[in-house]
């Protein structure tokens, strides 16, 4: 993203392009979501997530509450019409990742210069959560259980059980992905134009679609997420680039300083909430941090932090509630900033 932005205010990419507009926010945008969530079982989550599960939710919460208050104090007028709307995506970004960012923003319709200072900002600050998480587990409530947990869940190293089931990244997987995510994307339009108000996007009901789905039929969707994720991080990788393109840098850096104060509030705050409800429901310091790294990062980063942790027994939990999060944050975010963000911008 710094890149193409650097080379769009250099006059080396345009500014705008139908190709940002039509293509990528267009097409590929709604490719990635169902291709993200294929793995988006909710049996399998609640069976095997564990105490992160409830500590996912606990985090979860404390995002919505961290949001509220932080939008209360830091309400970021001087982005107008678009002040609620990054906080609605920056909530949703905090409960389950990039992903959900992606969504909000383009269902509330962000300007595409807002989207880069937001991303560019709140990733500064994510960056040094995740430093801030690795540094202060420490002590008695972080201790390990042991190893040899992850062969009981499928996940051994050697690449069977639970994962076994995946197709090979090759071309017959890749267009049986994009099939059935164009799928999704073709019944979550039909459905938001049935039930829905004019003008609503598709990505809630699109997500709503591919988990239900995800959930049915576990085991022909599992065997899809290997590859839907490759391609899913692609998409939004490329989406993270159009932006950039679109960014005036002027104006990146105008914005910048708010951005980067309200996200700042918001995770501190996400923090202290999520300790307090934690040690309210007696939640291991483990599984907290765990939980609010799949909150904040996503699947992959959860995952990550507990096998650099040695936290064997984490890494599954891990994953699935991050996966839960991809599932959930969109619909999240939507809702907090239309029910509540926008009135209390007066708007």
């Amino acid at each position: 993203m710094f890149m193409s932005l650097v080379l769009s205010n250099a006059f080396v990419l345009p500014f705008e392009s139908t190709v940002y507009s039509n293509v990528i926010n267009g097409v590929l945008v709604p490719l990635a979501i169902p291709l993200l969530l294929f793995d988006g079982d909710l049996k399998k989550i609640a069976r095997d997530a564990g105490p992160v599960l409830r500590a996912f939710f606990v985090g979860a919460i404390s995002t919505v509450a961290a949001t509220v208050l932080s939008f209360r104090f830091i309400p970021m007028a001087d982005l107008g019409s678009d002040g609620w709307k990054v906080a609605a995506a920056l909530a949703s970004r905090h409960i389950g990742g990039a992903v959900n960012f992606v969504a909000v923003a383009n269902t509330l319709g962000v300007k595409a210069s807002t989207v880069s200072s937001a991303i560019a900002a709140d990733n500064v600050v994510v960056a040094l959560y995740f430093v801030f998480l690795f540094s202060t587990s420490r002590g008695p409530r972080f201790e390990g259980k042991g190893a040899g947990v992850l062969d009981k869940m499928g996940l051994s190293s050697k690449g069977g059980g639970l994962l076994s089931n995946e197709k090979r990244v090759d071309l017959e997987s890749i267009s049986l992905a994009l099939s059935v995510a164009a799928g999704f994307v073709w019944a979550g339009q039909c459905l938001t134009k049935l039930l829905l108000p004019a003008g609503v996007s598709s990505l809630p009901m699109l997500s709503f679609c591919t988990v239900v789905c995800s959930t049915m039929f576990p085991t022909f969707f599992g065997s899809l997420r290997g590859v839907g994720s490759c391609l899913g991080v692609l998409f939004i990788q490329m989406f993270f680039a159009g932006s950039g393109a679109s960014g005036n840098l002027v104006e990146v850096v105008k914005n910048a300083p708010t951005l980067f104060l309200f996200s700042f509030t918001q995770i501190a705050m996400h923090w202290v909430f999520l300790v307090v409800g934690g040690r309210v429901m007696h939640l291991g310091g483990r599984e907290l941090y765990v939980a609010s790294n799949a909150n904040v990062g996503g699947p992959t980063t959860a995952a990550a932090m507990a096998k650099g942790k040695g936290w064997e027994d984490l890494v599954l939990p891990g994953l699935l509630v991050g996966i839960l999060g991809y599932a959930s944050g969109t619909v999240i975010g939507v809702g907090l900033g239309l029910a509540l963000l926008k009135g209390m911008a007066g708007q």
